[in-house]
């Protein structure tokens, strides 16, 4: 038997490891990939409740109540008439004009309206409510609430509401700061000064309409003006 040269054994045996079938290296199998959580979506941004004026403020504070002035402007109204109201401390005051008002620019049909007022020595005054045009404020296309210490006819006096009811009981006002209580509930009219009532009637021609607050002649001051709607 010839033997087989050592060369010639090395040839073969290069030649079987290179037709064995391929074999992959690695002894780990690929880990499966974790899908990533999306990202989380940011929160949509709030919007701004960052107060304009007067009333703005007193309902993010107070829902329930809306201030039309607390001393700081008079953003809640219009001025029809020729009046000049200027802001003092925190008040309101006109002096010496006739039928001049400042008007609500909100109209109001149930509500309970609260504010002090201080009429000068023979001031004529009032506050109308439920009127029909907010540029003609008068008592007959609405309801007068009078602020009139001195008027000839007692029946329109302070406490009354004009053309309709006198007032239940006298009470003087004039160069003292006084409050006036407003409540108008269906057809319902209530008034009180300074807690008393002086007006309580059923009335059913106005329904709604804008507040007025009147200077007719003589000093008049107002403040602490807020309403409630029913």
């Amino acid at each position: 038997m010839k033997s087989v040269s050592p060369a010639l054994a090395c040839l073969v045996g290069l030649s079987l490891t290179a037709c064995q079938p391929g074999q992959d290296v690695s002894t780990e199998e690929a880990a499966p990939q974790t899908a990533e959580a999306p990202a989380a979506t940011p929160p949509a941004p709030q919007p701004s409740m960052e107060p304009q004026n007067t009333t703005q403020a007193s309902l993010l504070s107070e829902p329930s109540w809306a201030v039309l002035f607390a001393g700081h402007d008079l953003s809640s109204f219009s001025e029809v008439g020729d009046a000049e109201w200027n802001i003092i401390d925190d008040y309101v005051e006109a002096d010496g004009y006739l039928q001049s008002y400042l008007v609500t620019r909100g109209h109001y049909t149930d509500f309970h309206l609260e504010l002090d007022f201080w009429p000068g020595s023979g001031a004529n005054s009032g506050i109308f409510i439920r009127n029909d045009n907010a540029d003609a404020i008068n008592a007959q296309d609405g309801y007068e609430i009078n602020i009139f210490d001195t008027n000839e006819n007692p029946n329109n006096r302070t406490g009354s509401i004009v053309n309709h009811v006198p007032p239940m009981t006298s009470i003087s006002t004039e160069e003292q700061w006084n409050t006036y209580e407003i409540t108008a509930q269906g057809d319902r009219i209530l008034a009180r000064v300074n807690g008393t009532v002086t007006a309580d009637v059923e009335l059913d021609v106005h329904p709604n309409g804008p507040i007025a607050f009147q200077n007719n002649g003589g000093l008049i001051r107002f403040r602490n003006i807020r309403i409630r709607p029913l």
